[in-house]
């Protein structure tokens, strides 16, 4: 393997063939694509097709009827031997395809969820799926990337990266570009490489992926291999402990049964299957795989809803949430900043003219060129929020589209602010070279970059003609510093103002007005970047790099004026807060934008009408109690940290709230974790972030979050209906069973048509019946308890009654038409049973609609299970080969009737149940 960290820039670049200023072309990493493959680590391989078949012949209750069947055959009953064998191979190929689908789905979904990286192909920045980079792709690694290959540097600007998945240092390491001599390094003191998975945690770079996939470093330690597991979710823990219940108590029920079957003087060969199958149609074997199915094709919707979900307890999870806690930029609002007042002290712009499709040609540039010769404040103001930015603007005059930015929507807006002025940040990148920089924190809500002054003035493009008349202010300095944050945050760190071309203390007076000016932007919804310069000379730049250089570079600036920019609320979030609202669900709004615009924000979208608004600083007189007796009326939290983000989580669930979090930077990662769903943005958000949360928004918008929380309400609310049918029914049976030999009647069902049933109501019917779609009023009550019970909440006294009943009405039709001698007995109670089972799937679609008002045509996979279940229950009473098979008798026209009647009871008792429950709701 190349030792890559030992040779120079120049020999890295030429044995990858590559350019560090174009790149790769895109035909040339297609055919690297083809040689080294995909960038992804080799996951676990997807389960076989035969091992999932396998595994259906194998469960437990799938053995036991084996070896009825096996047992049929010696006893020379082959055709209930055949009988039984199909049924078994029957529901194997149904089980098959259920998890062979949920199988594809979720690693459908794990392909999804790795990060994307800035590429230069073409000489062009794109965006790309990590998964597509090849060797010789030169890339941009940014605070809070997971670095996607190993990269050798080619630029560093105080880069430090994270090391700890390799190495097991928990400290950040720093990194530089220039060649290291010393061969057969350790990994942690190859500083002039990045690995793949490690975290860019300060600074930034420019790189070339050197190795990529399995040939990483991070590809050779077997036990490194990143991705979602999958895994028992609580509500399949909770399901799986109650199949033992049920089995434990049905395998006491099943030895009273063959007792009292013996004693009645059935044979011993009859009653061991009806022992079977008594066990395999009373257990619910079925839940943990439904479950599984349900949230994996939970999943599917939610991503074409744009909500990736990255583990799947998460499904489950979001039907319980009862409070949402979401970031402003570009989840509230529409992330498409536009910068509408340049604000210098004591003279103003208004920039109202909407974006234009095209950016400034050369003609117009030549235009706005003179307008910024009378302007030197203006055109000061604009060159430092281009190049204290890390936005990448590449400009492109043969394309139709001259101009692509990419980077922070904050950074974007003033860099095409800029460029209507004429500034173009390519352009002013080479005269003002940058020397280091100080990258924003959200503690200090800034960031500064030092730049080199050209030697002379004298040379300088019209744009840039306003440092001749600050020569003097800066005493000849070589370097200028730029700082651009919170305009509160600016102001404590400087001493001086630029007003009217001269320097003046910053004394309380003018502190006051501009404080007073930032909070009347904000007032308004304005978001307001404060820009601040200082000379730097030798002596200074000489001290750095330090620990801390904010502690040098940014003290004693000379604050220069303010740019507002707006973000309107996204047009939807108002509606869906409303949905938050009559669901039960509390939104809160968390930001680092100043507290006036959140105020402003939040009232326009209907998160808070009371005004109360806690920040950080309000945060840090409170102690963790006082905090947790004012989250309850608190909706909105503005300037705060990522640590007060996860006080805020730490609080709201002291409460009993079930939280969800949204957050995209590298340090929001604990909150995400602490949140019962952690949601990551898409579009804006870091690597690291992403890799911490249970959910990404690939579109960053708050709606998504509420269309998924719905999506977890239906998955839930589905897994209980499916619960209800299944035990409901088994319990009808169980009960017919029991009781008919109290009686002194032979045993009114057969083992075949049993599992015969079985496999029609637990098969075709429950599983349609799991792809239920929400009920109208799904958002309109208050969330479900994570620990509830399965039973709560009327499904376990629905089970009992509904059962009871069911079992009451096979009861007397067996009785009559077993004590008149009639010869259809037992197929009448077969068919009542079959022909209820249906009825019970369309009823139990909805806890409180009746039948009557659902439309039949909202689950066209249940409608289609009703339509081919009803057939195949003819075909099995009237089909003469079918007859012999399951002991049938044809029944008459009349017995037909009524046992088509009968199976309507338990219809007719649940929709007066649903009315009663209507009718005392709208009375309370």
């Amino acid at each position: 393997m190349t030792t890559w960290y030992t040779l120079n820039l120049v020999d890295v670049l030429k044995q990858l063939n590559t350019d560090a200023a174009i790149g790769l072309s895109e035909n040339e990493a297609r055919q690297r694509q083809d040689i080294y493959g995909l960038n992804e680590l080799t996951d676990r391989p997807l389960e076989s097709p035969w091992k999932i078949l396998w595994e259906q012949f194998t469960a437990t209750v799938v053995v036991v009827l084996i070896v009825a069947a096996v047992v049929s055959a010696v006893l020379g009953e082959y055709k209930d031997a055949i009988a039984i064998f199909a049924i078994v191979v029957f529901n194997a190929i149904l089980g098959f395809r259920q998890e062979y689908q949920a199988e594809r789905a979720i690693a459908a979904l794990k392909k999804l969820a790795v990060p994307t990286v800035k590429v230069r192909r073409d000489g062009i920045l794109e965006q790309l799926s990590a998964r597509e980079l090849v060797p010789g792709d030169i890339v941009i690694l940014e605070s809070g990337n997971l670095v996607p290959a190993d990269c050798r540097l080619l630029e560093s600007s105080n880069l430090r990266t994270s090391e700890a998945s390799l190495t097991g240092e928990s400290e950040p390491i720093d990194k530089f570009a220039q060649r290291i001599a010393t061969a057969n390094l350790p990994l942690a003191e190859r500083q002039n490489m990045a690995y793949m998975g490690t975290v860019i945690s300060y600074g930034r770079a420019l790189a070339v992926v050197t190795e990529t996939g399995m040939k990483t470093e991070l590809g050779q330690i077997a036990k490194a291999i990143q991705g979602i597991e999958r895994e028992a979710t609580p509500l399949q823990q909770r399901l799986d402990q109650l199949g033992w219940v049920l089995a434990i108590a049905i395998l006491i029920l099943v030895l009273v049964i063959f007792g009292l079957g013996l004693l009645q003087g059935e044979s011993v060969r009859l009653m061991f299957l009806m022992a079977v199958s008594l066990a395999v149609a009373a257990i619910p074997e079925g839940l943990p795989a439904v479950v599984t199915i349900a949230l994996a094709l939970g999943a599917q919707r939610m991503l074409k809803q744009k909500a990736l979900i990255r583990k799947l307890p998460a499904v489950e999870t979001l039907g319980s949430v009862t409070t949402i806690c979401s970031d402003k930029t570009g989840t509230l609002t529409q992330n498409r900043m536009t910068v509408t007042r340049l604000d210098m002290i004591g003279h103003q712009i208004e920039l109202t003219m909407p974006e234009p499709e095209m950016f400034m040609m050369p003609s117009e540039k030549d235009e706005q060129s003179q307008r910024l010769k009378k302007e030197p404040t203006t055109a000061l103001l604009l060159t430092a929020a281009t190049l204290c930015n890390d936005a990448i603007a590449e400009f492109h005059l043969e394309q139709s589209n001259p101009i692509q930015v990419l980077g922070d929507p904050t950074e974007t807006a003033l860099i095409v602010a800029a460029t209507r002025f004429g500034l173009w940040k390519t352009d002013i990148e080479h005269v003002f070279e940058r020397i280091t920089e100080v990258p924003f924190d959200a503690e200090r809500k800034r960031m500064t970059t030092v730049h080199e002054l050209p030697t002379t003035t004298d040379k300088l493009p019209d744009e840039l003609s306003w440092l001749k008349p600050w020569e003097l202010l800066f005493n000849h300095t070589p370097y200028i510093a730029f700082t651009k944050g919170a305009v509160d945050s600016l102001l404590e760190i400087s001493s001086q103002i630029w007003l009217n071309d001269q320097i003046t203390p910053l004394n309380d007076s003018w502190y006051e007005k501009l404080s007073h000016a930032n909070n009347q932007l904000a007032e308004n919804g304005i978001r307001v970047i404060g820009i601040a310069v200082r000379p730097v000379d030798s002596h200074l730049l000489a001290t750095l790099p330090l620990e801390r250089d904010e502690d040098i570079l940014e003290k004693d600036l000379i604050f220069i004026g303010m740019i507002g920019m707006i973000d309107p609320p996204r047009p939807e979030v108002k509606q869906a807060v409303l949905t938050c609202q009559k669901a039960g669900i509390r939104p809160i709004m968390i930001t680092g934008d100043h507290p006036l615009t959140a105020r402003h924000i939040a009232s326009d979208v209907g998160i808070s009408n009371n005004g109360l608004l806690l920040t950080g600083q309000d945060m840090a007189k409170l102690s963790a109690s006082e905090l947790t007796e004012k989250v309850d009326q608190v909706s909105v939290y503005a300037r705060v940290s990522p640590q007060n983000k996860l006080e805020i989580v730490q609080a709201l669930q002291n409460r009993g709230h079930v939280v969800a979090m949204t957050g995209d930077g590298v340090n929001d990662a604990p909150a995400l974790k602490k949140a019962e769903i952690g949601v990551a943005m898409g579009l804006t958000g870091t690597d690291v972030a992403k890799e911490a949360a249970d959910m990404v928004l690939l579109d960053d918008n708050f709606a998504t979050i509420v269309a998924a929380t719905q999506e977890g309400r239906v998955i839930y609310d589905n897994v209980r209906k499916f619960i209800k049918y299944t035990l409901t029914g088994n319990c009808g049976e169980l009960w017919v069973i029991i009781l008919a030999p109290f009686l002194g009647m032979p045993l009114p069902l057969l083992p075949l048509q049993i599992l015969w049933i079985n496999l029609l109501a637990d098969g075709l019917l429950a599983l349609a019946l799991g792809v239920e779609p929400a009920e109208p009023n799904i958002m309109s009550r208050p969330p479900h308890n994570p620990q509830e019970s399965v039973f709560s909440r009327g499904v376990g006294r629905d089970i009992v009654w509904i059962g009871l009943l069911l079992g009451l009405v096979l009861l007397v039709v067996d009785y009559h038409y077993w004590f008149t001698g009639q010869a259809a007995w037992q197929t009448m109670v077969f068919s009542i049973l079959a022909f209820s089972r249906i009825g019970l799937a369309q009823s139990m679609r909805s806890e409180r609609e009746s039948i009557f008002r659902l439309n039949l045509l909202s689950n066209k996979p249940l409608l289609g299970a009703v339509v081919l279940t009803f057939l195949l229950q003819l075909a099995v009473v009237y089909v003469p080969f079918l007859q012999d098979i399951f002991n049938t008798t044809g029944l008459s026209l009349y017995d037909l009737g009524i046992s088509l009647a009968m199976s309507t009871i338990v219809i007719w008792a649940m929709e007066l149940d649903k009315g009663l429950r209507r009718y005392k709701k709208a009375k309370s």
